[in-house]
């Protein structure tokens, strides 16, 4: 295992999944084409449905077969074939925790039907009742925080309900896009799932690599990662960018975390800013998310606030 850890591997990820005798991922996060005529570099998403589904339950053996028995396994699908995902898990005995909605803006445009912004994920465990979930590093404040004044409100906020709605697809325009790829994951929505079934150290697999996007948040948040992909292209550019990331400071891994949780809050900088109490539950929320046992330091996180507010200006 040591050998692909840390790695981005090229080749088909059934073939290279089953070649492997051990269980060496806590969290998996696929999301394989979704047959909708996509052309990538080195297949064309565009199959007959019998032989799509025959593949997906294929590709679904292989990444159980190397999930460990704690581990979680998510999956981004369309519409098309969210229902075959979920009877393959039953069939091969994955247990669903939730049904995701990844609610997006700038979907896609249609001229006879209602405009498509969503995407499912499914989020699966090998173990109903061994697995890891990290409440407190998904945690946000509450209406009752927020606007109420509640004491009734729990101080350590809310775990965010099934529909994510925070989360933009990258567009062309987005710093974080990678042009060389036509479709592309946001990376706070990966550090999402991440921090929320993973812990440091962690190994998170993604058999469909693509942009490298599951990888990055990975190292973002100090896991461990495997990436497969065909395309020797997208595998070479994902090495590029991933040697960047391998770069980031501590404070540099502090400040996703606070943008992480602003974005999750659905709030800017300026707004934050522009209210005590709010800076106050967001310097909690962020001790609590980094299970830290010291207070921020308000002082530090308004100069990263007010940094984040003049790099959007």
């Amino acid at each position: 295992m040591s050998k692909l850890q840390n790695s981005i591997i090229q080749g088909d990820c059934i073939e290279v999944l089953n070649k492997i005798n051990e269980p060496i991922a806590d969290l998996i996060f696929a999301d394989p084409p979704f047959n909708i005529g996509y052309k990538y570099d080195k297949y064309y998403d565009s199959v007959k449905s019998k032989n799509y589904i025959a593949w997906t339950k294929t590709w679904m053996q292989a990444c159980k077969k190397n999930l460990k028995p704690h581990g979680s396994f998510y999956i981004a699908i369309g519409d098309d074939y969210a229902a075959n995902v979920k009877m393959i898990a039953d069939e091969i005995g994955l247990t669903m925790r939730n049904w995701i909605i990844w609610h997006y803006t700038f979907g896609q445009q249609t001229k006879n039907k209602f405009a498509r912004s969503h995407t499912h994920i499914f989020y699966f465990v090998n173990d109903k009742d061994n697995f890891t979930f990290n409440d407190h590093a998904i945690g946000v404040p509450s209406d009752r925080q927020l606007l109420y004044n509640d004491k009734r409100a729990n101080p350590k906020g809310k775990i965010p309900d099934d529909v994510w709605n925070q989360y933009s697809r990258v567009c062309g325009t987005f710093n974080e896009r990678q042009q060389w790829h036509p479709c592309q994951m946001p990376e706070s929505l990966l550090r999402r799932i991440i921090m929320t079934s993973s812990n440091p150290k962690d190994c998170v697999l993604d058999p469909f690599n693509g942009s490298g996007t599951t990888a990055a948040a990975a190292i973002q948040l100090s896991r461990n990662y495997i990436g497969i992909d065909m395309s020797k292209q997208y595998v070479e550019n994902t090495r590029k960018r991933l040697e960047k990331l391998k770069k980031l400071t501590a404070g540099q891994k502090r400040d996703i975390m606070l943008t992480q949780l602003l974005i999750d809050m659905k709030l800017s900088p300026s707004e934050i800013l522009s209210s005590k109490k709010l800076l106050t539950l967001f310097a909690n929320q962020l001790k609590i998310r980094t299970d830290n046992d010291q207070p921020y330091d308000i002082t530090m996180i308004e100069k990263s606030l007010k940094d984040l507010q003049s790099e959007r200006t």
